[in-house]
């Protein structure tokens, strides 16, 4: 064969969601498309999402408002987003017959429930486009020359060459599904600045054995009060899931940034209002109902009508009293003990999980390194950097997979161009 035939249009590098919206747009370009995947299947990272179901965007259709919750990312993005945007990606899955629903706090989810739905449709769109997919076949770096990426060269001294390369590795989070930070690594050593990763939307660890017993239970748009060293430091209203070892859920993600500063520099402890729709009249109200009610049963059988059922345990030891007393044997002081309890759940905070089990990390590629109209580098003319590769921090609630979209999208159209 001739030696252009060998040459690929274009290169993308890592086949999560960034990486296949990137290679269908290029191939729907017309452009001849390789996708590199180091693992034995694409989109393993897609696939758990959303604890398997997958908030896949945020149907936030106000693109100003969008962009602020990128932060200070927000003026960089601006481009990218006027490109495409959330109405584009909804329209995406939706012609592909995925449809979707949006959930509390603008979250949209496939009808179906699962990240699997939205993989096929990513999938269909590479089969469309006639995407060539390269898996077990890790990168171990760039070869550049005067200023452009000439070829990516796996294991085994073998090269893959094309006119454009697309960089979508992701960063450090959930580093199970091969996303281990390689291509820091990689750009690094052809002179990009990467500022350094560190977990951003983290679960908690808590000191509290009875968390333990809660692992499963999950609470909706409670109130999460953050303490350090005794003094109140943030506010902010969510849904909370208890784990084995801790909490998470997007209000406790969505503060795991401010959590770990605190934690460097004082004791933590945050309190929850498991009952914010009551205040503490009106909880003393219906717990008296409650106590009425069943006066003649147990108190740890009595309560399920206010509270999960795991709860109602946990919070009467920790007012105090014995689950075996009576309904009608509750003292008043125990009566508000237990609405106090209730009121301020008081978790003390150990720490942060690690990287490997962060949803998202913080760090990336340099911003001023990259130009956003095409997503392609500002120091290699024929490099794209998208997804998680970027230095953009972004709160739980379908912005990350966004992020994807929009950049992958952005970058597949420059780079087919």
């Amino acid at each position: 064969m001739p030696e252009n035939e060998h040459i690929w249009d274009v290169a993308v590098i890592g086949g999560g969601p960034a990486g296949m919206m990137a290679a269908g747009r290029a191939a729907e370009l017309g452009a001849r498309v390789i996708l590199i995947e180091k693992n034995d299947s694409l989109g393993k990272k897609l696939l758990i999402t959303g604890g398997g179901r997958c908030n896949l965007t945020n149907a936030e259709f106000n693109t100003r408002a969008l962009l602020g919750k990128y932060k200070d990312a927000g003026k960089f993005l601006a481009s990218p987003f006027s490109q495409w945007n959330v109405s584009e990606t909804l329209g995406f899955f939706h012609t592909r017959k995925m449809p979707t629903k949006v959930e509390a706090e603008k979250r949209v989810f496939p009808v179906s429930d699962k990240a699997q739905s939205v993989w096929d449709a990513l999938v269909d769109y590479l089969k469309t486009g006639k995407v060539t997919v390269l898996s077990k076949s890790p990168v171990i770096g760039f070869v550049a020359e005067n200023k452009k990426i000439t070829a990516v060269r796996l294991r085994g001294k073998f090269e893959i060459r094309a006119r454009s390369f697309i960089l979508a590795t992701g960063g450090l989070s959930h580093t199970e599904t091969g996303s281990t930070g390689d291509g820091f690594a990689w750009l690094k050593k052809i002179g990009h600045t990467v500022n350094t990763a560190n977990a951003a939307l983290v679960p908690v660890k808590a000191k509290d054995p009875w968390i333990k017993r809660l692992a499963g239970v999950s609470l909706k748009e409670v109130k999460i009060t953050v303490f350090q060293n005794g003094a109140k430091r943030d506010r902010r209203v969510g849904n909370i899931l208890f784990t084995h070892v801790g909490l998470s859920g997007p209000g406790i993600l969505n503060m795991s940034s401010l959590i770990g500063e605190l934690i460097e520099y004082g004791c933590v402890h945050l309190e929850i209002d498991a009952l914010p729709a009551l205040d503490y009249a009106q909880l003393d109200a219906r717990l008296q109902e409650l106590l009425k009610e069943h006066h003649l049963k147990r108190i740890r059988n009595s309560l399920s009508a206010l509270m999960p059922s795991a709860l109602a345990p946990v919070a009467i030891m920790l007012a105090h009293i014995d689950p075996d007393t009576p309904c009608n044997g509750i003292t008043r002081a125990q009566r508000l003990a237990l609405g106090r309890v209730l009121k301020h759940l008081r978790v003390e905070v150990d720490g942060l999980l690690g990287l490997d089990k962060a949803v998202t990390a913080s760090g990336g590629i340099k911003r001023e390194e990259v130009d956003f109209k095409t997503m392609r580098s500002r120091l290699y003319e024929n490099l794209h950097l998208i997804g998680d590769i970027l230095d953009i921090d972004r709160p739980s609630g379908g912005y990350s997979l966004q992020l994807c979209w929009t950049t992958g999208w952005v970058a597949g159209s420059a780079a087919a161009r």
